[in-house]
């Protein structure tokens, strides 16, 4: 893909056709060589296990961990439960379980990973294997940021939720795949809802506290291969909480040890919230979403411009009609006429 590639398109709850989306966005916004800029970051960390000795040898003098005074003790910023299972050493014990509303999905008009082929399923098919490829191929971007992905659109109600959530389900139904949904639109979470999962701490509470893991606020749904960051606590200082290099680690522990996960950021939209902004200097990959007879083309080219940290950004078409002579997914399997 180059930075400005076209490859697919989405119906939304509207329906998606008509020859390839991504062409037909490209026919629409013709972005010749623009916006063009990488980003980096690196770093690790690892929690010791003591165990006090049950019967200690008299000769050895047992070390003892320093406790820290009191006015080193940081304010907590959760529960006590919830504090004491952040700093679990057992990677398996963390996150939680949570059931998605299959039902409120399918009422949605999302295609499940295990539902029959629909058009919209093979739409996101088409987008997701283009998606795929860039995370693998050649490329100077660190291999665990190109698996990072971020949907965006220039304004509100375009479709970046229901593409964002869209593409998430049919990569979870990749045999060897991990999907890690992060809900990044701050200011208005809604992918919880939509999933009818509980909310709970998430991103910027990772973000703020720098003593937790964020693997500890994932929450593993019963859609093998798929899993959810909620957004989190509100905050006023988002926008340059994001900016802060703590957000290169949370995205590092996210990536580094887990080399089949695909992180994709459901964020805000670009013209009315800075986090978006943000986040595209930290992700390897932006599909932005073109609503169509809706997203004016100067709208398109400002968002572009503020996205340009990220190097690879492709367009993908949403809420297009069927064309006559078309491509029409789903009619093959006996789904439409």
């Amino acid at each position: 893909m180059n930075k400005h590639s076209s490859f697919g398109g989405a119906g939304g709850t509207s329906g998606g056709g008509g020859g390839s989306l991504f062409e037909r966005a490209a026919e629409a916004y013709d972005f010749e060589a623009e916006f063009l800029r990488p980003a980096a970051a690196p770093a690790d960390a690892a929690q010791p296990n003591a165990n006090a000795p049950t019967a200690p040898d008299p000769a050895i003098e047992p070390d003892r961990p320093e406790q820290p005074a009191p006015t080193d003790k940081l304010e907590p910023f959760f529960e006590p439960e919830e504090e004491r299972a952040s700093r679990s050493p057992h990677p398996a014990a963390r996150g939680r379980l949570g059931i998605v509303d299959r039902e409120r999905l399918a009422e949605s008009g999302f295609a499940l990973p295990d539902a029959p082929i629909s058009g919209i399923a093979e739409e996101f098919r088409i987008i997701k294997r283009q998606l795929l490829l860039a995370t693998s191929g050649p490329s100077e971007v660190d291999p665990a940021k190109r698996r990072t992905i971020l949907v965006c659109s220039a304004q509100p109600n375009e479709g970046k939720t229901f593409c964002a959530l869209s593409l998430a389900l049919s990569m979870a139904g990749e045999k060897e795949l991990e999907i890690l949904l992060v809900d990044g639109d701050f200011a208005k979470p809604e992918l919880l809802d939509l999933l009818g999962l509980e909310g709970g701490p998430g991103f910027v509470d990772a973000v703020k506290n720098p003593h937790v893991d964020p693997n500890d606020f994932v929450i593993r749904t019963d859609i093998k291969g798929l899993s959810v960051l909620p957004a989190g606590r509100q905050a006023n200082d988002v926008t340059e909480l994001l900016a802060s290099t703590r957000t290169n680690e949370v995205l590092e522990a996210l990536t580094l040890n887990h080399p089949n996960r695909i992180v994709i950021f459901d964020s805000s939209p670009a013209l009315v919230a800075s986090p978006a902004s943000v986040l595209a200097s930290h992700v390897g990959q932006v599909m932005m979403v073109v609503r169509a007879d809706q997203t004016t083309e100067a709208d398109l080219r400002e968002a572009l411009a503020l996205l340009s940290a990220c190097e690879t950004i492709s367009l993908v078409l949403n809420g297009t009609s069927l064309a006559v002579g078309g491509r029409r997914f789903g009619s093959y399997y006996g789904y439409g006429e």
